[in-house]
């Protein structure tokens, strides 16, 4: 009984711990540069616990600066700012 009861409040509080991180990422992301909130809506998706955060925002800012759409200074910077905002979301 005391089991079930233990998985029924973790059913309830996970899931709001969760959003809880997923608003504080929110809510950094909203100061950061637009080429900043690009890559964090592109990478903020993909992030679980076990994911490195820099893997991702690289998957996802090397096409722009191979294709030209992005200068390579501007996606470093740009990513170190969001990787602090992907951090919140672990």
């Amino acid at each position: 009984m005391k089991n079930r009861i233990f998985a029924a409040v973790l059913l309830v509080v996970l899931p709001v711990a969760a959003h809880a991180d997923q608003a504080a990422g929110n809510a950094c992301a909203a100061n950061l540069s637009p080429t900043g909130q690009m890559l964090y809506n592109k990478t903020a998706p993909t992030i679980t616990p076990q994911s490195d955060i820099k893997d991702a925002l690289t998957a996802q800012a090397r096409p722009l600066v191979m294709n030209g759409t992005l200068s390579r200074d501007a996606a470093r910077t740009a990513a170190e700012a969001a990787g602090e905002c992907l951090k919140l979301l672990k």
